[in-house]
Order: C-alpha cells, then structure tokens, then sequence
C-alpha cells in the first residue's frame, strides 16, 4: 500500500460489488466474503476502520494475502506406471482432502496430492477437492476421448440464464474441426443449437476448439428443458458427450385455502417442479410489496389468525432471482361473526 494515498474500498467497486460480502459491526467482528474467486481477485487486502477522534484512521498490517489458483494434473514416470500430482500454484489452507476421478468416477481420497498406479492411455483423469468437487480439474489423458459435465443434471428458472458447465480431450494429434451443442439429430446428421433459426441470442457457445465446451442459455423458456449433448469433429474421428438434463421450470404459489374466515390460519407454499440448487431463501409478497421480515428458508410460509385486512394478492420468489415471482393467488377473508341489529318494540 503507498505512504500518503487514500486507500480505496473495495465495496464500492460495482464491477465486483455482488461478489463482495461485509459480515462485520463496529465492535471486534469483520469478515470479508468473496464468492466466485477469480485469479484477478488474488492480491493483499487490509482492513480499515474510522473513528470519530482526531486522526483516527487505522490500518490493519501486514494485510491478508489472498492467492487464487486452479487444479492442475500433472504427470511424471515412465510410460505404464506413472504419478499423477493435483498441482496448484500456492499452498492450500486447511490440509484438504484430494479426490481423484477416473473417467470421471471417484477412485480415490487423500490428504496427498498424489496418486500413482499403472495407468491406462485410454483413461481419462482428473482431481478436485473435498467439499469443492464442482471445481475439478481438467482431465488429462493421452489417447482417450471424453466430455466431462460439471453437473449432469440442472434445474433452472424460467426466465434466468443458465451456463452448462463442460470440458473435452482427445488425442493430442487430432485437430478440432467442429464443435457444437445438439438436442435433435437425424441419422448421422447432428442439428446444431447455435444454427436453429430463433436461438440467436439466445444460446451462445461459450467454449473454444481446445478444451472448453460451456453453452450459455439467457432467457430461459420451459420449452428449452431437454437432454443437451456436445459434440467435436477431429481431423479423424467424431465424438459426442453423454446428454445432460436441463428442467426449467416457473414458480408457482398455492395457497391453502384461498377463503378463509377471521382468525383461521392460511399456509402459502413455494414450489417449483424440480429442486434448484442452491435455494437459500424465499422471498413473500402481498399486492406486488415484499412482506416485511418474511424472508425464510422453508418454501411454506403461514398467516396467522388472518383477519379482514388480509385480503389480498400474494405471490412468492427464490432469493437472488425476486424478479421472476410467482404468479399471484388471491385470499379472500370473511367475517367469523355476524352482528344483527334488534328492534324493540314496547
């Protein structure tokens, strides 16, 4: 940090900003949280407070250096019995635990990095660490074929974007000529997604002809739930990836019963057809207002011994996506009681 220059706040950077999370008081707690690391996020980060006394503006040194990196599987020996190392450019915290993939099935955990055997050329390996196995390396192999999914089945909300995470090999003497996603094929003839009229902008190929196969999907439509397989053409063979399940679905509200009588009790329900993941809270809503400090992790939420002011319309959303609610229900609530007027007549 330079002597004399104005630090600057990371929480005001708006690129990064819903990256950045600030669990802290102005006690003794400060935690900094970054979600979605990315090698550019590697550098020192020092803490700052501010007083309201003369000159007090402190700096936590020496600073936390964070250091961002990636798995690697590198290979030593000779040409059948050989070592395989899960690499990183830095030193991991928390002694992890390395799991080891063949083909993509798990054949082996350890505190070690690594793994020897005698290996096959067709078979494909790869590495990834407990509790972070959707951040796996690449899958090195020397003569194999494959396509490896980072999850072979999505659930995803209609209107969101969705990215299909995917990574292929092939033998280091082949040339990619084509590469491309498909849902429908006709005897050898493969339809490709980014080519069928009224998907322009819609799915986008974001991988390359070396190793990266994610597709991109925006707006997502509940007619878009399909099997979807990646295909590559080499100078010398054709190869397609298994299929993976995309379900898009709505959010749909129920609610139990939708007329009720004074200080009855109703249950709303949030509910999707297929289980998103992750969900870690859902959002209420009554006339198109948020329900002030109704915000729960369980998809039911209760009104308790509703009354007349009750009537209204509510709807429900997944947290992070509260622009794609649900469609509304209307609750109607009638008087328990009815009050008749006597005339007395003398």
């Amino acid at each position: 940090m330079e002597t004399g220059v104005e630090p600057e706040d990371i929480g005001q950077d708006l690129e990064n900003a819903d990256r950045l999370e600030y669990d802290g008081d102005k006690k003794n707690g400060h935690t900094l949280k970054i979600t979605d690391l990315r090698e550019s996020d590697s550098a020192t980060y020092w803490f700052r407070f501010i007083t309201d006394q003369t000159r007090g503006r402190y700096i936590g040194n020496p600073g936390v250096t964070l250091s961002v990196t990636g798995l690697q599987v590198k290979v030593t020996g000779g040409h059948q019995d050989k070592t395989l190392t899960c690499s990183t450019t830095c030193t991991l915290t928390d002694n992890p635990t390395y799991i080891w993939y063949k083909n993509g099935t798990i054949v082996k955990e350890d505190t070690s990095s690594l793994y020897s055997d005698s290996f096959s050329d067709a078979d494909s390996y790869s590495c990834a660490v407990k509790d972070q196995e959707d951040l796996h390396s690449p899958a090195v192999c020397q003569k194999c074929w494959s396509v490896t999914y980072t999850h072979q089945s999505i659930c995803a909300l209609k209107g969101s974007t969705v990215d299909i995470s995917c990574s292929y090999t092939y033998p280091s003497y082949h040339e990619i000529k084509q590469a491309f996603w498909y849902i429908k094929w006709s005897g050898m003839d493969h339809e490709d997604l980014s080519s069928v009229p009224g998907n322009e902008g819609h799915i986008e190929y974001l991988g390359d002809k070396k190793s990266d196969c994610t597709l991109r999907i925006t707006d997502l439509r509940l007619s878009d739930s399909a099997g979807y397989r990646f295909r590559f053409i080499t100078s010398g063979a054709k190869f397609s990836g298994s299929p993976v399940s995309l379900t898009v679905t709505d959010v749909v509200l129920e609610m139990d019963p939708t007329s009720v009588s004074e200080r009855e009790n109703v249950t709303l329900t949030c509910r999707t057809k297929c289980t998103l993941d992750p969900i870690t809270a859902y959002s209420w809503y009554k006339n198109g207002q948020p329900i002030p400090n109704s915000n729960t992790s369980s998809p039911v939420y209760i009104l308790f011994s509703v009354s007349s002011e009750d009537t209204s319309r509510y709807s429900c959303a997944v947290e992070g996506h509260e622009d794609l609610p649900s469609a509304e229900e209307t609750l109607t609530v009638t008087c328990k009681y009815m009050w008749f007027k006597y005339i007395l007549v003398y």
